[in-house]
């Protein structure tokens, strides 16, 4: 394999794979949200969402918890995903694209 062959597999195709991830996580993760059952009209019925919400509601007595994993992604579903929430989203769609485009395409 040739050094600069070898340089775009190793460098190149993961740098434009994990920019490609992280844009690709934050467009995807609204739809992801409603599709969960996590909507701008509340948490849909027989859903991944209603789930969530009823075992949190038995784990705390019958309440949910301000600042707990369901309101945060409810408040995401309702509101739409904060500028600090899509860094940290497209920070992990990032990171898990380029480690899955090394582990498939660096061969040293």
């Amino acid at each position: 394999m040739f050094v600069s062959q070898q340089l775009f597999t190793c460098f190149f195709f993961p740098l434009v794979t994990l920019i490609g991830a992280g844009v690709g996580a934050v467009a995807a993760a609204p739809a992801v949200l409603t599709a969960a059952g996590f909507t701008t009209a509340g948490i849909a019925a027989s859903s991944i969402a209603s789930s969530l919400m009823s075992a949190a509601a038995v784990a705390n007595g019958g309440g949910i918890a301000a600042g707990s994993v369901v309101a945060t992604l409810q408040a995401a579903g309702a509101a739409g995903i904060p500028l600090a929430g899509q860094a940290i989203v497209g920070t992990v769609g990032a990171v898990v694209g380029a480690a899955a485009s090394m582990a498939s395409n660096c061969t040293l």
